[in-house]
């Protein structure tokens, strides 16, 4: 709608509202109402700025003007940027409270709010556990593009400098070997620091190199070939055993979500589980006991899954 037909549908409001145009006799009422409704008209239909709106329909010469995404679209963009925005863990609170409106008790709102710190636990764990991996990559690529700089020709600290550049395996403590190795110090020793962030621990292996290729006097290319390769082996045998801890991983949480297919199984037959868990003594006592069972039986099968991936 362009801005013409906005400022008409604002005179027909106020004049349908108040049989005529306002004046010293008119009730007052109606006619602000009117006005609102046809001002939120206005702001709606022809936009936040109407007046580059209408500037842009004189200046188009008669051809079509974008009017913005719909409103579907729009209301898609921001569900989805809410999601990004909204956290996992605070997705339980919101099930707790569906739950608690279907079922008229405020016990599953209790246990929404408290599998909040261990959502976020685990989350935080995820995340950690995906950095330390990124890590690990670039403490290979690091290796690898060192060892590209020293078969080039160049000498070890400035290989060092540009593969540190391109490859930033050195993460947080890049600043303080680079500046060792720019200005002849102890450049093992910065790299031996260096590898206590979790995931650069393949930075020993090249602190090592460095040291015996410097103090020593042997080819530094040699050792570098052997660690990066020893490190690409870790990693491909730590994503294969991953694959295959995904069955296990998969089977526990399917096991774990069991009980909530028998409370919608129970619904849809009309027994109205819910009623009989969180209102009959009975179903309290069922609810607590069985959430026990389930929590350690998913504890008990994960705990076992990462202490396979960790052995």
């Amino acid at each position: 709608m362009s801005y013409e037909s906005s400022l008409t549908a604002v005179a027909l409001g106020v004049r349908s509202a108040g049989g005529a145009w306002p004046g010293p006799e008119a009730d007052p009422v109606p006619t602000a109402v009117a006005v609102l409704c046809a001002g939120a008209a206005v702001w709606l239909f022809g936009g936040r700025r109407p007046g580059a709106r209408r500037a842009r329909l004189l200046f188009a010469g008669g051809a079509a003007v974008a009017t913005g995404p719909p409103a579907r679209v729009w209301t898609l963009s921001e569900l989805a940027r809410l999601r990004r925005r909204l956290r996992p863990e605070w997705w339980a609170p919101a099930a707790g409270l569906v739950l608690a409106v279907l079922g008229a008790s405020v016990l599953p709102v209790a246990a929404g709010a408290a599998a909040v710190p261990l959502l976020r636990r685990t989350r935080l764990a995820r995340a950690a556990r995906r950095a330390r991996e990124r890590r690990a990559d670039a403490v290979i690529a690091l290796c690898g593009a060192l060892t590209g700089e020293v078969r080039a020709g160049r000498q070890p600290a400035e290989a060092l400098l540009r593969a540190a550049r391109d490859s930033g395996g050195l993460g947080d403590a890049q600043a303080a070997v680079l500046a060792a190795a720019r200005f002849g110090g102890d450049v093992p020793g910065a790299l031996a620091a260096a590898a206590r962030q979790p995931g650069a621990e393949g930075l020993r292996g090249l602190a090592a190199c460095w040291r015996v290729a410097v103090d020593q006097g042997a080819g530094l290319t040699a050792g570098l070939d052997r660690l990066e390769g020893a490190l690409r082996a870790e990693r491909d045998q730590r994503a294969e055993l991953r694959a295959q801890l995904a069955g296990a991983r998969a089977t526990a949480l399917m096991l774990a979500g069991l009980p909530a297919l028998g409370l919608l199984l129970g619904t849809a037959m009309g027994a109205d589980p819910l009623r009989v868990l969180l209102h009959t003594t009975a179903g309290l006592g069922c609810l607590l006991v069985g959430g026990a069972l389930e929590a350690a039986g998913l504890w008990w099968a994960l705990r076992i899954v990462r202490r396979a991936e960790s052995a």
